[in-house]
């Protein structure tokens, strides 16, 4: 599964890539969490990151993308992939996390990069695909609904 436009591959993640995700992610938690969240340790990827990335990449209820760039990694997505429970009995595909690098936005690489998230939830047998993005966030919710998700709950909260 590989995808190649201006320059830019989008293809399933290999053990090199794992740095380049870390990046990815770190740049994610600073820019998203880091600004709307504070109860988000933005140092999570850092320390954790290397570890689930690897993880990830070999596990078919995962799927790890990489946007590569003549050998930089410039974006990812992180999806999953859950098997339905008694409550709620259907296969979901969750896109868990998501980053393109500010310079390679408005590309078509994140839709690029959507596309074959679905492609590969249909594949696993989802008939549900999820993402969640923070309420602030109006450009990753526009994103993401011009790409076929739909708001579907609020989640509201306070500090104790």
């Amino acid at each position: 599964m590989s995808d190649q436009h201006l320059g830019v591959s989008v293809r399933r993640a290999q053990p090199a890539d794992v740095d380049g995700l870390v990046a990815c992610s770190s740049a994610l938690f600073a820019e998203d969490a880091g600004t709307r969240d504070p109860s988000v340790s933005i140092g999570w990827p850092r320390e954790f990151g290397a570890e689930r990335f690897a993880a990830g990449i070999g596990d078919p209820t995962r799927l790890m993308l990489v946007a590569d760039r003549d050998g930089e990694i410039v974006g990812h997505l992180a999806g999953a992939a859950a098997e339905g429970s008694a409550m709620r009995p259907v296969k979901v595909a969750t896109l868990v996390s998501m980053y393109v690098q500010p310079v390679h936005r408005r590309s078509g690489l994140g839709e690029r990069m959507i596309a074959q998230f679905s492609a590969w939830a249909r594949e696993v047998g989802a008939e549900l695909a999820e993402v969640t993005a923070y309420s602030a966030n109006a450009d990753a919710i526009r994103f993401y609904e011009r790409n076929g998700f739909a708001n579907h709950s609020v989640t509201l909260r306070t500090a104790l």
